[in-house]
């Protein structure tokens, strides 16, 4: 053997050898990653899988090496034979692998080497510890949203007079530790008002709590607001119970709906705003609590009063910062903005691209009366967006449910009122109902415009606010 064959044989060997150390450092590398990893060749056959990929699937060599690339797979589509058709990498792959359906994230690249695909190399990330901590963080948000309030007055939507009129009112409140009283038929955002008033408080970083004095019954209620001894009654737990008013100690209770609540249970909350103590049901012991008290109603407090159900001192404990919240109907040039606001919202949830509103649809809005106020605006808006093609980004007047307004409006002036029309009548009785006739007619005539009527009347606006909302027009 000359001389230079005996060159090229070593130096052939000195390549293989070269080559083989190189293959196992490359294995040792695989071996060692705490991520899974599988590789196959060209054909889509599996080629080498390390420890880390056993443990996450439960798979052995002998179930992969060799086989075709989905014999992993228990629910979805090979990602390396798709990598190997399309020469292209793939990232953050849902599937499920293995005998026992592990959730994993996979991401697969083609291996090229001089321009040949040669076959393709896996990650797989084992989801099971991400989703367990999403539940958790979830879990979290849902404590967390009940101790705190969500919304701020940058969430309430609107640049209408009477809108404006009311949140300058509820943020002089809020620097303030003055009881409010939040006035306005259903639907008209009074829980996001005593969200923001907290939020801009010196309490908002304490709790707040809110109770639907209407969804609680009356028993029910008073042990859930004032808290309760142990033996109180069958089934108090062992030690009694906090109440509401205890939880909200440093913090703000949003009271919504109190003019559903109870006449014994308005007693007792009562002495928590006048001794700003409480005694839970079942003991004697005065608790002193430290709670700023938002309260909320749809129903008119006064006629309440004449019919006994609503106690005229707590009346006047909880009206020291009444605040007005005009329904939709007053306030129609919010409703393109408010419009344009639960769309994105509506988009996030559905995973649409809705854009905006087509003028035929926005007249539409905005000539109906909305008697359910924001919220059905925001029923209607969702349902209208789930009658659309995903294709479409505008709603357009087809989308839309019928909307039909039910309550006519004033026709006509209204005639002076004649005494005789009923002796039996008092004066104020008669009073009340001309001055009911009058504010509405002016309110009427001035396009529902409150500074206008106000200065016909010669009244305060904040007059015109109680008028209108005493006889039911606000």
């Amino acid at each position: 053997m000359n001389g230079d064959k005996w060159a090229d044989m070593k130096s052939l060997a000195e390549e293989i050898i070269g080559l083989k150390e190189m293959q196992t450092f490359l294995e040792a590398i695989i071996n060692s990653s705490e991520d899974a990893i599988s590789v196959v060749d060209a054909w889509g056959n599996g080629m080498m899988i390390n420890p880390a990929y056993t443990r996450l699937t439960g798979l052995t060599s002998e179930h992969i090496i060799g086989q075709p690339a989905d014999a992993d797979i228990s629910e979805g589509e090979s990602m390396h034979m798709k990598v190997l058709q399309t020469g292209k990498p793939v990232r953050g792959v849902h599937m499920k692998v293995g005998p026992k359906n592990k959730d994993v994230i996979v991401n697969v690249a083609p291996v090229i080497v001089d321009h040949v695909l040669k076959g393709s190399v896996a990650v797989i990330h084992d989801t099971t510890e991400f989703k367990r901590l999403t539940r958790e963080l979830e879990k979290a948000k849902r404590i967390i949203r009940k101790l705190e309030a969500k919304y701020t007055f940058q969430d309430i939507i609107g640049t209408s007079e009477p809108l404006i009129h009311a949140v300058e009112q509820a943020r002089k409140s809020a620097l303030t530790p003055a009881t409010v009283l939040l006035r306005g038929e259903s639907g008209t955002g009074k829980e996001l008002f005593a969200h923001a008033i907290h939020n801009e408080s010196t309490r908002r970083y304490n709790q707040f709590i809110r109770v639907n004095c209407a969804a609680i019954s009356d028993q029910l209620l008073e042990s859930e607001l004032f808290g309760y001894e142990e033996g109180a009654f069958t089934g108090a737990k062992k030690g009694g119970k906090r109440g509401f008013f205890e939880e909200a100690n440093g913090g703000t209770i949003f009271l919504d709906e109190i003019g559903e609540m109870k006449f014994n249970t308005q007693a007792k909350l009562l002495r928590v705003l006048q001794e700003k103590e409480l005694v839970r049901v079942g003991g004697s012991k005065p608790i002193p609590v430290d709670v700023r008290i938002i309260a909320a109603t749809n129903v008119n407090l006064e006629k309440a009063i004449q019919n006994g159900t609503f106690r005229e001192d707590l009346y006047y404990r909880i009206n020291v910062m009444p605040i007005f919240i005009p329904p939709l109907r007053y306030r129609k040039e919010d409703i393109l903005p408010l419009s344009l606001h639960l769309i994105r919202k509506f988009n996030q949830e559905y995973g649409r691209a809705v854009m905006d509103l087509h003028p035929q649809a926005l007249t539409r809005l905005q000539d109906y009366e909305w008697p359910g106020n924001i919220r059905e605006l925001e029923n209607v808006l969702g349902r209208s967006i789930i009658n659309m093609k995903f294709s479409e980004t505008h709603i357009l007047l087809g989308h839309l449910p019928e909307l039909v307004n039910r309550k006519a409006p004033l026709e006509g002036p209204l005639e002076v009122v004649s005494i005789q029309e009923n002796e039996q009548e008092k004066l104020s009785e008669i009073l009340s109902r001309v001055e009911k006739e009058t504010v509405l007619r002016v309110y009427e005539q001035t396009g529902f415009n409150k500074t206008e009527t106000a200065k016909r009347l010669g009244i305060s606006i904040r007059n015109l606010y109680y008028k209108l909302d005493k006889y039911d027009a606000c």
